[in-house]
């Protein structure tokens, strides 16, 4: 059986009459290079077809190609969507990603991953920080000379960190309710150990309060729908008086929906719900689901610019680049009409 000799770098020089270096710089993009030998190189490699190894450019360039990602909490919508979207991002970028998934959000387990990464040689890292506790410098004295974005965290200015604005969105979400004429509204967070569940929190209270108002009832779930749904119920065992609810996402709205409906109360004739992120099946749900959008793609995009603008120039200042939120009305909202009272007719099961 015939084999095919795969073309090299030398093949490409000898066709364009060139020498070897010439065509490493052409491949790395060096200025020192004319236009006469840079069309003629370009040439050669389309007619050769020559695919450059990762391994060539790196010998070339001291650089691997490679952005690290150290994630956390990928079982969750939010997260999951950020590391899909940076894996779209990085498609002809040059670049590619290797991801370090940690269980606990510790000092401890995050060195063990960026040293994992190191042992790749990456370029730069992209870090997932949700949790509350995780200090920046602590962060970046584990990542010493590597350049480093924290997404997903605390807002800082002077440091690499992009972000999209929960502290707004929850403000957007709340001023939505109360636009509507909901006075009696009872909040559904996310756990407060996350930096996004404690500034949708915080936004929601700036809303409330900014209207003179306060919630009748706060409660804090795990993201997750089962969550959502018993923290719902016990909402309305309690005999609690509300019209609306805010939920820190859309899966605890999704539960919330199911307790509601369990109880034979309708949406929005009964209660408004407003939820948080977009889902995919935020539209599908019935009624379809007023919530909050983040672009995950967008915040991806500025995620990987801002690292291959460190990469590039290490010396240069780090920012802060923070994305607004979306609201999506759809019809899960609406003036209120009745209170949910202890003893309503509405709280007891349809026949």
């Amino acid at each position: 059986m015939l084999k095919i000799k795969p073309t090299t770098i030398n093949d490409v020089a000898a066709r364009a009459g060139v020498s070897y270096q010439t065509v490493s710089r052409v491949i790395n993009q060096h200025p020192s290079v004319s236009k006469n030998a840079l069309e003629r190189v370009r040439q050669a490699i389309e007619s050769l077809n020559y695919q450059p190894s990762n391994a060539a450019r790196h010998l070339a360039t001291q650089r691997s190609k490679v952005i690290g990602v150290v994630s956390y909490g990928t079982v969750h919508y939010g997260p999951a969507q950020m590391l899909a979207s940076l894996e779209q991002a990085v498609q002809g970028s040059g670049y590619s990603l290797s991801n370090v998934n940690v269980s606990d959000l510790t000092l401890e387990e995050i060195a063990g991953a960026i040293q994992t990464l190191r042992r790749q040689r990456v370029d730069g890292l992209i870090l997932f920080a949700p949790l509350i506790g995780i200090a920046h410098t602590d962060l970046e004295s584990l990542c010493a000379d590597l350049p480093l974005v924290i997404t997903d965290a605390e807002p800082q200015s002077g440091r690499a960190v992009a972000s999209i604005d929960q502290f707004t969105g929850g403000r957007l979400a709340a001023q939505h309710l109360i636009g509507l004429g909901h006075r009696q509204i009872a909040l559904l967070s996310g756990p407060l150990t996350w930096y996004d569940a404690l500034l949708r929190h915080q936004g929601w209270l700036s809303a409330l309060q900014q209207a003179g108002l306060t919630p009748v009832a706060t409660l804090e779930s795990d993201w997750t729908p089962a969550s959502g749904y018993r923290a719902t119920a016990e909402l309305l065992e309690s005999g609690t008086s509300f019209t609306a609810l805010l939920a820190a996402n859309d899966q605890m709205a999704l539960g919330a929906l199911r307790a509601f409906h369990e109880r034979g109360l309708e949406l929005p004739r009964d209660v408004s719900v407003v939820g948080f992120d977009d889902i995919p099946e935020a539209a599908f749900l019935e009624p379809p689901l007023t919530t909050v959008r983040q672009d995950f793609s967008a915040l991806a995009q500025r995620s990987l610019d801002q690292l291959t603008a460190c990469i590039d120039q290490p010396s240069a200042p780090r920012h802060l680049t923070m994305l607004v939120p979306e609201l999506i009305v759809r019809s899960s909202t609406a003036a209120p009409v009745m209170k949910l009272e202890p003893h309503s007719p509405s709280l007891r099961r349809k026949p």
